[in-house]
């Protein structure tokens, strides 16, 4: 899609798609995580949350949306009257607030969807939908549209975990931390793992994806982080031979330009990096010799972590 299609704001009301139930008695649970920074221009979010009302509605096959708002974006506008109003009029009306002192957004993932695994059955999926994307655009109207498939392919299909992919280009900063930062250092600390988890996505720290009932439960039980959690969902499905699917969401961006700033993505290539470590210290650490292994692999990575940081800052900067 051109860039100026995708990045214009539109007002159009979304007519999305009516759900077609795939397995007596299975209800979908939607997570939204309301954006960490309250947006000047509400577009975004009425249009989401359209689709949250609509969800709402279907109560046959959707439990009520849960939305996710970190106290800290609430005290950061309690003096806001456009927000005051936005979050009463609208998001609490259409779902159930989940206000919650996070550390990062994975920790606000971890609060909604914790809650609703509590309330869910065996049959249930989750669907975790992120509030920071331009949904205002034309773009943005066609995600919205088709966006319910990805909690259905896990119905439909059986699927423990289906990741939603967006559509960028190969010069999209989200895609070059990916492919010279994420992949490179999964493949040092998880070579196998990586093989296979990039059979089935491109995007290894999606924001967009559902999952089944008991593999949530799974997950829920193992240690969570609080950044690039996506990632860690992966390495477990692999390892623990989950079925996994991946849905193409769309020509979509959660950038005000569609560029990270070189800051942020090395912040980014670092997070990935602690997370792999600590992984794999978590489940090599009983290991003889782990201690030598780790070594070793560190100096490697570390080797990949500045490389990255190098093509990325000739990119980015």
């Amino acid at each position: 899609m051109k860039a100026n299609a995708a990045g214009t704001k539109d007002k159009r009301k979304i007519a999305p798609k009516p759900p077609v139930r795939a397995v007596p008695g299975a209800r979908i649970h939607p997570v939204v995580i309301y954006p960490y920074r309250q947006p000047d221009d509400l577009a975004d979010l009425e249009q989401l949350f359209d689709l949250v009302g609509w969800l709402d509605s279907e109560k046959g096959l959707y439990a009520r949306p849960i939305t996710v708002i970190d106290r800290k974006t609430h005290l950061a506008n309690a003096a806001n009257p456009r927000y005051l109003a936005f979050r009463d009029e609208v998001v609490a009306r259409r779902s159930e607030i989940v206000d919650a002192w996070c550390v990062d957004t994975c920790q606000m993932w971890y609060s909604g969807m914790g809650l609703a695994h509590e309330r869910g059955g065996s049959d249930d999926v989750y669907w975790l939908i992120p509030g920071d994307f331009n949904y205002a655009t034309p773009a943005g109207h066609e995600v919205l549209a088709k966006l319910h498939d990805l909690p259905e392919i896990c119905i439909d299909l059986k699927q423990d975990v289906c990741i939603g992919e967006i559509t960028t280009d190969h010069n999209n900063s989200k895609q070059l931390i990916d492919n010279y930062g994420t992949f490179a250092l999964l493949y040092n600390w998880f070579p196998v793992e990586a093989q296979e988890i990039r059979q089935y996505t491109e995007r290894p720290r999606s924001e967009f994806f559902a999952i089944r009932h008991a593999f949530l439960g799974e997950v829920l039980r193992r240690r969570w982080y609080a950044y690039e959690q996506t990632l860690v969902i992966l390495l477990h499905a692999v390892s623990g031979d989950k079925r996994m699917s991946r849905f193409n969401v769309g020509a979509i961006s959660d950038l005000p330009e569609g560029r990270d700033s070189l800051e942020s993505a090395i912040q980014q290539v670092e997070r990935a990096e602690r997370v792999l470590k600590s992984l794999w210290r978590e489940r090599h650490h009983g290991d003889e010799r782990w201690v030598e292994r780790y070594r070793a692999l560190e100096a490697q990575s570390e080797e990949i972590r500045r490389t990255a940081v190098g093509i990325l800052g000739n990119i980015l900067r």
